[in-house]
């Protein structure tokens, strides 16, 4: 067992994909001399050269048509863009044309391209550089969308984002870089659309992903305290979601609660709470109840960027008013 950082993982799978394909390239802002703007591409240009670790100019568009004319025309492009906030403007390429050409051109085009962006609060980087807009492109046919919980499925589903034919949007939280975790050799590639358990329990399902994979750990560790077991369900990959992975879950506990760090209104948890009191009604013991940001920008302030996040006291009345 060695200890790995979520950050080292990132940069780990870009190598070990650059070293398995040479058709995998590096392209975003700061990339090559920097490093990243986190440190995720460090070391990369001196191992691979700056013909496959490219810096760009700062014009995210720029980027992401770049992208996907290279993904068209055989490369493997990782474009990385610094802020998730900024990846409003590269919507053109990511939406119309990455996400369709596979259907326009009758599957015989596909676009091999992964778009790696962090997302989240809690560092005090204020509403312009916190957003949460994984919903954006779930929401899009013909994107694949994950995001990791931990240095290993950091790995896994970046390495398997890179390998796929399709467009894979890959979201990490920036809280989590500097998260360590132990694991045994180099971490496995991950399926894209499965989910896993990341502790059983009978009473209720919370299902989150993410940074809120360790917020709903941390109410669920309260709970047992008093007697209450929680099932939390790690997503990990947001398009396709493991509908079967949630609906056997609240088979077991009757009781079913989403977190995400995302604006609740309009979000992941809105789709899955659909569609789980459509499958599965019968199996409802209560409400399901969804934890949310609120319906505003992220705060600058520490104070109530605090207050804005969920958090495990929020999960925690919410499994409760499930439970009533």
């Amino acid at each position: 067992m060695t200890e790995l950082r979520y950050i080292r993982a990132v940069n780990m799978a870009l190598a070990d994909a650059m070293e398995a394909d040479p058709t995998v390239v590096l392209i975003g802002e700061d990339v090559s001399e920097a490093g990243g703007a986190f440190g995720a591409s460090r070391g990369l240009r001196e191992r691979f050269g700056e013909a496959r670790v490219l810096d760009t100019p700062i014009s995210e568009g720029a980027i992401a048509g770049m992208a996907v004319g290279a993904a068209m025309s055989g490369l493997r492009p990782v474009l990385e863009i610094m802020f998730m906030d900024f990846t409003t403007l590269v919507m053109d390429a990511m939406v119309n044309q990455a996400a369709k050409a596979r259907f326009m051109f009758g599957g015989q085009a596909s676009v091999p391209m992964v778009l790696r962006t962090p997302h989240g609060g809690g560092l005090g980087a204020g509403p312009q550089h916190s957003q949460c807009l994984e919903a954006w492109f779930a929401h899009v046919p013909g994107l694949k969308v994950v995001c990791p919980s931990d240095p290993a499925s950091a790995y896994g589903l970046l390495r398997a984002a890179i390998d796929d034919p399709d467009p894979v949007v890959v979201i990490e939280n920036k809280a989590l870089y500097a998260m360590k975790a132990d694991v045994e050799g180099t971490p496995p590639v991950l399926p894209i659309g499965k989910a896993v358990i990341r502790r059983a329990g009978t009473d209720a399902t919370v299902v989150a992903y993410g940074a809120a994979v360790r917020t709903a750990i941390a109410a669920a560790d309260t709970l047992a305290e008093r007697g209450v077991s929680v099932e939390v369900l790690d997503l990990l990959s947001l398009q396709p979601w493991d509908e079967a992975a949630v609906l056997a879950s609240l088979s077991r506990t009757h009781r079913l609660v989403i977190v995400h760090e995302a604006v609740e209104a309009f979000g992941i948890g809105a789709e899955i709470a659909a569609r789980m009191a459509q499958i599965g009604f019968d199996e409802l013991d209560g409400p399901i109840m969804r934890v949310g940001a609120p319906f505003m920008p992220v705060p600058f302030s520490k104070g109530l960027e605090d207050a804005y996040l969920p958090s495990a006291a929020g999960v925690v009345r919410a499994i409760e008013k499930t439970m009533e």
